[in-house]
């Protein structure tokens, strides 16, 4: 039970008149001078603790997007009516909503928990997941799959395993005990994360048309309830002042910032709101993540242009010794702000009761416009909720162009000696496929379970995951996600635009049409002029990319602040693409799997070295300029695919991309076990390039098909009909004289499975210990 010396820690709004000048603690909160300033006008008064507890989550840039919204706008400008066919809720909401046709929707969105995965790698990757999944849930969805993009310092360096391990744990207990199929993502090692790495998480989720949800708080005299777990002292302030602040030199440290997850909490959580949905009985829900109580009664207030009233003290705690302070900006996870109606509280009770799920009642929806929250009867908010969740600083950080740029793109890799003897080819190629970057990521990903709730048509290693959706008619959705930061360092805008093309040309070759997008812009601080130019160079890019190929931002994340010292990461714009099939059935894997097959190569290659995985592994380069995109070759490559895969002509399909010819043909034997035979003599002499450029060139608009014999002429023939490059490389071969399946690069080198397996599965366990042998089930 609460003492009344707990009730006199409680700064009132009638104590703040009565004291203006009081110092307050506001630039330790991630509050500067003028924004403390600001929030002083707003009230006509200094803010009470609660108050400026609550604006300083909720102004942060991690909550408010201060930094980015002038930008961020290009995606709701840069839009044609192709782009808003199937779109059914856009940004604004926890997440974006698609239609994907039979009444079905499909929602998704990727978040970064990048600093809390440094700080406490488990914890903070764990509630990662555990963050996105809610964002999802609480749009009225049951979630089917996550996916992750992570990017870690250099493998060799001693801190590296620390957080690899703790990061790849984290996403698979969570995932795991979730019960959520984890179905692809990225790896990436690089010594510019070193400090910094980045944890994106991706959840989607499914759901019939009519059963979507929204954040907005209407109806005086509705209930506003709290549910789930306990409210705790962890995560207090993670979003104000550990996601929007740099790492100083000297290692992690902001540790009780960090959230603890419970996956089991949660997973009961799952299912108690879709009986709710079910059942009809929320008018409103939000998840509580970034912010807490502060963000979920904000935002539902102010997303319903309504007002609300709130009993702090009727929250349930772990911790009976927080402040009110401290309940508004805990971050606990687990927890559920639902808007119910008083004749529903009772079916409401009846059950949360039944799945075992706490509750509170705090409050009520007022018609009054304003934000009151009160602490054992005294008055300790009153805010208009616009304020703190929608009207917060809008700023025009100083942008230049970065001194160092111009010489960065001089020092361009055609400098750098290409040879094309058998001898150092076969060397280099084995040196692509044996790079930490290039590796088999099983490691990593055998940790995760693919297939739990069998829906899973396709999952790593393909070049996109697959979930069916209606069991019936086969419908499905496939979703890549990708983005190479060192092209970003080259050119932010052609970057984004090749991160946009890569997870758009992934989806194509699974059999799916590419429709919509979400992101996670991951980059340096934006008070840094020059990481402003970077970041407002690449949302360019992708809103004009968007635009170019028809398809929506449907919402995302942004993270700034992703440095150590002075020195942010690369720009890291991680673009996710989500694609829909008719019947997975008809899904295209991306390996052979049959002897005797033609292998062809759609698309022309160019002499595109700069920023290369050959540029950086052979020679440890990074300069010159990235691959030109033509998004609307790229768009023609789609159609092509899918026509295809409407037609049955193609057996297997692989994009190319990272290591280029090479490092396909070594994934697409590697894939089933299957050999081949190919030559590069026709790229040569079509496209003007030499052998080097030919195995490792990574031009954009490229892709790897196998065609059975006997559908060859139609194959051929639906390529010219639609003008797009098309030539025969070669073959899916029998085993060799040895009886062992090989990779024969014509007149150049052979290589045996059996070497390249081991070749690509022996770098990260050399590092990080075993791998487990068959996936997590």
């Amino acid at each position: 039970m609460t003492t009344p010396s707990r009730k006199s820690l409680a700064d009132t709004v009638e104590n703040a008149v009565a004291t203006p000048e009081k110092e307050q603690p506001y630039g330790a909160l991630g509050l500067k001078d003028d924004e403390y300033r600001q929030i002083r006008e707003i009230l006509g008064r200094r803010p009470t603790s609660g108050e400026l507890a609550m604006y300083s989550v909720m102004w942060s840039e991690h909550c408010s997007y201060k930094s980015s919204k002038i930008y961020l706008r290009q995606f709701g400008q840069k839009v044609s009516d192709e782009m808003k066919e199937r779109l059914m809720v856009g940004m604004g909401q926890n997440a974006g909503v698609v239609d994907i046709g039979e009444g079905w929707a499909v929602t998704f969105k990727v978040e970064s928990h990048n600093h809390p995965s440094y700080i406490e790698p488990f914890q903070g990757a764990a509630t990662g997941v555990g963050g996105i999944v809610r964002d999802i849930i609480s749009m009225g969805a049951r979630p089917v799959a996550v996916m992750d993009q992570l990017r870690f310092g250099a493998i060799d360096d001693p801190d590296t395993a620390r957080v690899v391990h703790g990061v790849t744990s984290g996403i698979s207990f969570y995932g795991n005990c979730l019960g959520l199929p984890n179905i692809g993502g990225e790896t990436v090692f690089d010594a510019v994360y070193q400090g910094n790495p980045l944890v994106n998480a991706l959840a989607v989720g499914v759901m019939r048309h009519e059963d979507i949800k929204l954040a907005n708080a209407t109806g005086a005299g509705n209930q506003v309830v709290l549910f789930g777990a306990r409210t705790g002292g962890d995560g207090i302030g993670g979003a104000s002042i550990l996601a929007s602040d740099t790492f100083a030199d000297g290692g992690p440290t902001k540790r009780p910032a960090v959230q603890v997850g419970d996956p089991f909490a949660e997973k009961v959580l799952i299912e108690c709101c879709l009986e709710l949905y079910r059942d009809d009985l929320v008018e409103a829900i939000q998840d509580l993540g970034a912010a807490g109580i502060s963000c979920a009664t904000s935002e539902l207030a102010a997303n319903g242009g309504s007002g609300m009233r709130v009993d702090l003290e009727k929250v349930l705690l772990r911790d009976p010794s927080l402040t009110p302070e401290e309940i508004l900006m805990s971050e606990s996870q687990e927890r559920m702000m639902a808007i119910v109606a008083p004749e529903k509280l009772d079916a409401f009770h009846a059950v949360v009761n039944k799945w075992d799920v706490e509750t509170s009642v705090l409050g009520e929806v007022t018609g009054d416009g304003r934000l009151v929250i009160q602490w054992h009867g005294e008055v300790i908010v009153d805010v208009d909720p616009s304020t703190v969740a929608v009207d917060g600083p809008v700023y025009e950080r100083p942008v230049a162009y970065p001194t160092w740029i111009d010489a960065l793109r001089d020092d361009s890799a055609s400098a750098l000696p290409r040879e094309n003897d058998a001898e150092t080819l076969r060397r280099q190629f084995t040196q692509l496929v044996a790079s930490p970057n290039l590796a088999d990521t099983s490691w990593v990903t055998n940790q995760y379970d693919y297939y739990v709730m069998g829906n899973t048509a396709l999952a790593f290693p393909d070049d996109a995951g697959m979930i069916r959706v209606d069991e019936e008619s086969g419908l499905g959705f496939s979703i890549a996600t990708d983005c190479n930061g060192r092209f970003c360092q080259l050119d932010p805008y052609e970057g984004a635009k090749l991160a946009l093309a890569e997870a758009y040309r992934n989806v194509a070759v699974s059999g799916s049409v590419p429709t919509a997008v979400t992101d996670c812009l991951n980059f340096g601080s934006p008070e840094n002029p020059e990481v402003m130019w970077q970041f407002s160079q690449a949302i360019a890019g992708l809103a004009d990319g968007c635009l170019e190929l028809g398809i929506p931002v449907t919402g995302g994340n942004v993270s700034f602040y992703n440095q150590t010292g002075d020195q942010p990461i690369f720009p890291t714009p991680v673009v996710g693409v989500l694609g829909i099939i008719d019947d997975v059935a008809r899904r295209i894997p991306s390996g052979w799997q049959d002897e005797g097959e033609n292998l062809y190569l759609l698309g022309v290659t160019g002499t595109e070295l700069d920023g290369s995985a050959w540029a950086g592994t052979v020679h440890g380069h990074l300069g010159g300029r990235p691959p030109a995109v033509d998004l609307g070759a790229e768009k023609k490559l789609a159609e092509l695919l899918h026509a295809a895969s409407l037609q049955s002509l193609v057996s297997s399909a692989h994009d190319l991309s990272a290591g280029g010819l090479a490092q396909t043909l070594a994934e697409g034997v590697l894939r089933f076990g299957v050999g081949a035979r190919v030559w590069l003599r026709e790229i040569m002499e079509r496209d003007g390039v030499d052998a080097a450029t030919a195995l490792f060139s990574e031009s954009t608009g490229r892709v790897i098909v196998s065609v059975p014999r006997e559908d060859d002429v139609k194959f051929r023939g639906l390529c010219e009909g639609r003008g797009y490059p098309v030539l025969r490389i070669g073959v899916t071969d029998a085993p060799g004289e040895d009886g062992e399946p090989a990779l024969e690069v014509q007149d150049l080198f052979t290589l045996r499975l059996s070497e390249l397996r081991s070749l690509s599965t022996e770098t990260l366990p050399a590092v990080f210990g075993a791998t487990v042998t068959e996936p997590s089930k």
